[in-house]
């Protein structure tokens, strides 16, 4: 057993602390955990005789990141689909190989994700989890997260069946009862799309999530697949609810957005994989218009980066750009961005607490989780000077820079290096599914599907191209 495995108190020294209570920056400041609870949070705090200090100056402490959507079973097929478009990602999931996926390959993909999730300081992670076939595949896909030392949300899903169908099922209702015990480590969602078909084939699965008392998280404005109708169906049936999870969100009308903030829901922006797939342009330029809450996501590792530091510089980028462009096709210029880096820092911690109804995460407060991220690198250059803490998480931190992170007040992760996880373990898990999803597609399918075609261009012809060239040193075009 390591020192970090016997329940004493952590005391982080001297950082540079994020409250997350607005712009607020606390300098040199100490941060005393005990159990699973931030205790006291200030300078110079005395702590109990054996608690472990850890040197926090010249570094960040802010809450855990917290990433509201990722497909974290497609995890061991990590960048195989770096040249997808969305649609593309859907045949090969949905309806060619997403059915090979054998409950211990979504074990396998859950635990790599789960413990790359640490890695990068995201300390809760909602796993929409929806390649769960049957309950073996969902028991499976339970305990990867109960055996890597991170706060989880498994959010029930089957891409093969329609939600009516597998939320009707008494294996689902069993499943239920056996797993959704009030854990405080691991908790619940249902995931399922909303298609817009005016029978609304999905209110069942809707009022089986109310009865349990379960919240569902959706895709929504998803370009070609869910749009403004499923979000009316939604509203006039009455299950829009500000427990209610929007991903994406990139491609809804006005109305939509409205029906949204009056229910008092939250969407879930994957700035990289609206950017990159085609859902619609990342829609936070329009949700803060209304006023609607925000989180932040990175939705599948089989394309984009786990980590949210990815999330939160995209996501700056892609509002910014769009506010320059709409401002030059005015002939006007931006002189003042209106969204700032301590407002994407907000939608990577607090955001995501708010979206799961968890007060007590995403803020360094006394009484609050334990979840807690210091930045801290001695052998970067890109660690001083420290003078914008907020602008520094959002544009020149990386996963390498995570020194130490705590979940429910345990440090998992310290001088960088992970504690109590089996990386070799994880690789074994994740080497033996991709050999056997390769041997069940054969090696031309494996390298067509990650290889799509690419489509034909056509070079503009240049009107500045010099035709002739004549060494007497006269030209003509």
């Amino acid at each position: 057993m390591n020192d970090f495995d016997s329940g004493r108190p952590v005391v982080l020294r001297g950082g540079t602390v994020l409250p997350m209570d607005g712009r607020r920056v606390l300098p040199r400041t100490d941060v005393l955990v005990t159990g699973d609870r931030i205790a006291a949070v200030g300078q110079d705090l005395q702590a109990p005789q054996d608690a472990i200090e850890i040197d926090a100056s010249d570094g960040i402490v802010m809450p855990g990141m917290i990433d509201t959507h990722r497909h974290m079973w497609q995890t061991a097929m990590r960048g195989y689909g770096a040249d997808w478009t969305l649609t593309q990602y859907f045949v090969w999931f949905y309806l060619e190989h997403g059915k090979l996926f054998r409950p211990e390959d979504v074990h396998a993909g859950n635990t790599l994700a789960a413990i790359e999730a640490l890695d990068a300081g995201v300390t809760t992670v909602v796993d929409w989890s929806h390649g769960l076939q049957t309950v073996d595949h969902a028991d499976a896909a339970a305990d990867a997260l109960r055996s890597v030392p991170g706060r989880y949300v498994l959010a029930y899903g089957n891409i093969q069946a329609p939600p009516a169908e597998w939320t009707a099922t008494p294996e689902f209702r069993d499943f239920v009862a056996r797993r959704v015990t009030g854990d405080d480590l691991l908790g619940f969602q249902l995931a399922f799309d909303v298609l817009g078909d005016p029978s609304f084939p999905e209110k069942p699965a809707f009022e089986v999530a109310r009865e349990l008392g379960l919240p569902v998280t959706t895709h929504a404005g998803v370009w070609g697949a869910t749009s403004d109708d499923g979000i009316k169906l939604m509203y006039e049936h009455g299950f829009m609810t500000p427990e209610t999870v929007y991903v994406h969100a990139a491609s809804l009308s006005a109305d939509s957005y409205h029906r949204i903030a009056a229910t008092g829901g939250s969407i879930s922006v994957s700035t990289e994989s609206e950017q990159s797939a085609g859902q619609g342009y990342p829609p936070t330029w329009a949700v803060r218009a209304h006023g609607i809450p925000v989180s932040l996501s990175m939705d599948t590792s089989v394309w984009w980066s786990g980590d949210l530091f990815s999330a939160m510089r995209t996501t700056l980028g892609a509002d910014r750009s769009r506010e320059h462009l709409e401002a030059h096709a005015r002939g006007e210029t931006v002189t003042h961005c209106g969204l700032r880096a301590d407002e994407v820092v907000t939608w990577a911690t607090r955001g995501g607490a708010r979206a799961l109804g968890r007060d007590d995460l995403g803020a360094v407060e006394p009484g609050k989780k334990a979840d807690l991220v210091l930045i801290k690198n001695d052998a970067s250059p890109v660690s001083f000077p420290l003078l914008n803490p907020f602008g520094h998480v959002a544009f020149q931190a990386q996963r390498g820079d995570v020194h130490t992170v705590l979940v429910d007040g345990r440090v998992v992760k310290h001088e960088h290096r992970l504690v109590g996880v089996d990386l070799a373990a994880a690789r074994r898990q994740v080497e033996r599914t991709v050999e056997h999803l390769r041997s069940e597609m054969g090696d031309e399918a494996w390298e067509k599907g990650m290889n799509p075609d690419i489509p034909a261009t056509k070079i503009l012809d240049n009107p500045y191209t010099y035709t002739d060239y004549r060494s007497d040193s006269t030209h003509r075009l």
